[in-house]
């Protein structure tokens, strides 16, 4: 896959392999071998064990998907400030995707990191940090989205080419969601905290709306009314404003 991106530094240095276990392991072995440059990607055909969030895999149909990863240094982030990077990665993927479905109020960020059409997903986001002392030394971002597939296992899945009815080129979808990647990185970069903040809240699945929710495994019902600093999802329940980390509450 030929990706030419129009981008100081996010997929200048490309890596394409036909089908790799995890795009992730493949930036993390470069890393370790000292050939990763900031903005160095890795983009593959077909996972053969790719992750997901929770311990999941990922699973997607061979030469009909985007499959990469992203790594970047972003050294001027405190190890306290990563959900800050997964802010400006998601919006980053949420604005590509806004590119091929307009401004469309069904295009959701579901927390902390998944793309959602209505109730169903069109990608996800695993980001692996590797810390210096207080600071992010090194981050790999790991994307899957699905474009071409028309057949899923799950009824929660869906794919741009199910929502649009045409095929994509990947390549250029490809350059294309690194430039909007690069772009928020950038704005982080900057320090335009509270922008990136905003925007989230904005794209945010069911954010100030009351529904339902798993905890410890019974149903509740509650309102999300923010994400704190540290990435818990803020959540009213009842009377109380309660704050969840990433295993401990799903959307029912």
């Amino acid at each position: 896959m030929v990706v030419t991106p129009k981008t100081l530094f996010t997929g200048q240095q490309l890596v394409w392999l036909p089908a790799c276990p995890s795009t992730n392991s493949e930036a993390q072995n470069l890393i370790v071998q000292n050939r990763a440059s900031e903005g160095c990607t890795v983009i593959t055909d077909f996972q053969t064990a790719g992750r997901g969030q929770r311990g999941n895999q990922w699973v997607a149909a061979p030469a009909e998907n985007l499959m990469l990863s992203v790594v970047w240094q972003p050294t001027f982030l405190a190890a306290t400030e990563q959900f800050r990077l997964s802010q400006a990665v998601v919006l980053g993927v949420h604005d590509w995707a806004t590119g091929l479905l307009g401004p469309d109020p069904k295009l959701k960020l579901k927390w902390p990191n998944d793309l959602y059409y209505g109730s169903q997903k069109l990608g996800g986001i695993l980001i692996e940090n590797s810390l210096n002392g207080p600071k992010i030394q090194y981050s790999i971002i790991g994307i899957g989205l699905n474009v071409n597939q028309q057949a899923f296992e799950l009824p929660t899945a869906t794919s741009f080419a199910q929502l649009t009815g045409r095929a994509y080129d990947r390549a250029a979808l490809a350059a294309r969601l690194l430039e909007c990647l690069e772009r928020r990185y950038l704005q982080l970069r900057a320090g335009q905290v509270g922008a990136l903040r905003r925007d989230y809240l904005q794209a945010l699945y069911r954010y100030q709306e009351i529904h339902p929710f798993i905890i410890d495994g019974q149903p509740v019902s509650g309102q999300i009314v923010g994400v704190e600093d540290d990435g818990r999802l803020a959540v009213a329940i009842g009377n109380e404003l309660r704050r969840f980390g990433l295993q401990e509450i799903r959307h029912g």
